[in-house]
């Protein structure tokens, strides 16, 4: 019963699942940091310009705090982190989704050979993973229109 672990569709289960696993992990650790910095450089402008009388080196360090707000923003646009979480995050699940379904013999699984479990099991993962990226490729698209 447990050939099955050293078939190719397996192994690319497991492989994509993992991967999925660790880029959404990335991603949603990426977003959370680089928005807590805008939020805390944000917070800070308006904080420091309230002394009017301040010396020169405070406005450049306001102007430059305003600066690093933008750059921060467009980090977060370019890269996507957000996006790509959820949707690395969303592919992982329906991958789990198929391991779960595969290992109980249920859903799509139930009343197949093993050779025939494999073989479906191949197509699954195949048409999750294709899915998202097809998604990526539109999200990208959209992205770069911008």
């Amino acid at each position: 019963m447990e050939d099955y672990k050293n078939h190719n569709a397996w192994k690319r289960l497991i492989d994509q699942l993992e991967w999925y696993d660790t880029e959404s992990h990335y991603c949603h650790v990426r977003y959370k940091f680089w928005k807590i910095v805008q939020i805390v450089v944000a917070a800070s402008i308006p904080v420091i310009s309230i002394f009017l009388l301040c010396p020169l080196w405070v406005k450049v360090l306001v102007a430059a705090l305003g600066a690093v707000v933008a750059i921060i923003e467009s980090i977060q646009q370019l890269c996507q982190y957000s996006s790509l979480w959820m949707s690395y995050h969303s592919t992982a699940e329906r991958l789990k989704h198929e391991k779960h379904l595969f290992l109980a013999d249920a859903g799509q699984y139930r009343d197949l050979s093993e050779n025939e479990k494999l073989m479906l099991l191949a197509e699954r993962v195949e048409e999750h993973v294709s899915t998202e990226h097809a998604n990526w490729i539109d999200e990208h698209k959209r992205v770069t229109r911008k």
